[in-house]
């Protein structure tokens, strides 16, 4: 049955990679990154509905893009100024009767259908689910150039998308961090703020944003070979 809306924010430039064109809409084996990355969506049998929140000046350039795909209908919104307002502006089109919302990564492109399916497993249970990985270094909180302190990794975990939520919880999430001007990292803080469970099921390693120069170098090498 399909029931899940997938939201993903494509709204930001890429300054960190240093190129004029948004990250999202650079090469990768031919195709635009956000193709390879929506084109998982769109064939997946629970998705009803895909949103991308778009940067206003490339609104067309992603209607364009994303036409070339079958599947699940996907809609074009504009992005907001941070990544939360691009959630949160793609939310509001997500239609009624969706039970679970995924949000992804518009850079994400290695996602896998098995990754995908745990994080509704998950959701469905809990109605809160993130994928992460263990991290494997040392982790150290730093003042200036001085440690003060040597933090417990066997806590902490490195957090990925997709991050799956019940549809009402998500938005009121998304709605009281708006009035109390609270700006979050990812979806899962907001929805942490209303005390509310979020289960982690085991991220990819290959499941890698694309942000830096040296990103996008290593998922062209990888689509390469």
């Amino acid at each position: 049955m399909a029931d899940v809306a997938v939201v993903i924010p494509a709204g930001g430039v890429g300054t960190r990679l240093g190129r004029r064109t948004p990250k999202q809409f650079l090469a990768l084996a031919g195709a635009p990154i956000l193709l390879a990355t929506v084109r998982y969506f769109t064939r997946h049998p629970r998705v009803a509905q895909i949103v991308v929140a778009a940067p206003a000046s490339h609104l067309e350039q992603t209607r364009r893009v994303l036409a070339r795909l079958r599947g699940a209908p996907t809609t074009v919104v504009v992005g907001g100024a941070s990544r939360q307002e691009s959630v949160g502006n793609a939310l509001a089109e997500v239609p009624a009767g969706i039970d679970l919302v995924l949000v992804h990564d518009a850079v994400r492109p290695f996602i896998t259908v098995g990754l995908i399916d745990a994080v509704l497993e998950a959701a469905a249970t809990t109605g809160a689910a993130i994928c992460a990985l263990p991290i494997a270094e040392t982790v150290k909180r730093v003042s200036g150039d001085v440690v003060t302190a040597t933090l417990d990794r066997t806590e902490l975990v490195a957090v990925q998308t997709p991050q799956a939520f019940r549809t009402d919880l998500l938005r009121e999430a998304h709605e009281k961090a708006r009035r109390d001007g609270i700006t979050g990292t990812d979806d899962a803080m907001l929805v942490e703020r209303l005390g509310h469970v979020v289960r982690v099921v085991p991220g990819l390693a290959d499941n890698v944003k694309i942000t830096t120069p040296a990103d996008l170098r290593h998922a062209r090498a990888r689509v390469r070979s």
